[in-house]
């Protein structure tokens, strides 16, 4: 029955996105606030399908950590969840993204009304200064810049070495780095089609002030903070998993 319910979920999805894609295309005519509740729309339609289809519900911990001020924020990245969540939790996004989502049809045109950060990940340093360049001007315009550190989707129990974007981006602007561990990978996973029933467990750390610190300093605060935490609430974490162990 479960793999019924995650195939029904995951052909509803596919829809959702093309739905409510062409909305928030639409929506950009209306003023530039317009396409972020059509995206938020998509997340919490999303996640009630979740709740109602697969019965994978989800909360949030930590609240009392999110600062007052927008800031730059660290998301541990296992599989599609974390990429919706942050349209509920925060008013105004930028995200850093790979370039190629940018080119695919209606998908690609939805994102660019909401102006992400897109990168191509293998041009090295030239993404790094696009990501501080670019993020200075969202975070100026009261944006909350979402990161994915690792680059890229890592199986739960796993972690690899942060990029530096991030951290040089809080290091040079004095935004706060505010570090998010999640447990979705432990039920949806990054590759497959099952979607395990559940609870999935947002936890919020505090803010990383980068004052003083160096961009690897602050990154390392970030990831132990992160994969500590992801220890402690994802099943999937051995007590002697090892940062940057692959």
């Amino acid at each position: 029955m479960i793999w019924l319910r995650s195939l029904v979920y995951t052909i509803l999805l596919f829809l959702s996105v093309l739905v409510y894609s062409l909305a928030v295309v639409t929506s950009a005519a209306f003023g530039p606030l317009y396409p972020f509740a059509m995206a938020r729309g998509w997340a919490s339609c999303n996640f009630w399908l979740l709740r109602t289809i697969c019965r994978l519900t989800w909360s949030v911990e930590g609240t009392e950590n999110i600062p007052e001020r927008n800031a730059i924020v660290y998301i541990k990245h296992q599989s599609v969840f974390e990429t919706m969540w942050p349209f509920i939790q925060f008013p105004v996004t930028a995200f850093v993204l790979k370039r190629e989502l940018m080119v695919i049809p209606i998908l690609g045109w939805a994102l660019r009304m909401i102006e992400p950060i897109a990168i191509n990940r293998s041009a090295g340093g030239s993404a790094v200064r696009q990501v501080v360049r670019q993020g200075r001007q969202r975070l100026a315009a009261g944006r909350w810049v979402i990161i994915y550190p690792e680059g890229t989707r890592v199986p739960p129990g796993t972690t690899r070495k942060y990029g530096l974007s991030g951290a040089l981006l809080a290091s040079e602007t004095g935004y706060g780095i505010l570090p998010v561990a999640h447990n979705a990978g432990d039920f949806w996973p990054r590759r497959g089609l099952r979607k395990r029933t559940g609870h999935i467990r947002i936890v919020i750390g505090p803010a990383i002030d980068p004052d003083g610190k160096s961009p690897a300093e602050i990154n390392r605060e970030a990831q132990t903070w992160i994969e500590g935490t992801m220890a402690r609430i994802s099943k999937s974490y051995p007590a002697n998993t090892e940062l940057g162990a692959n």
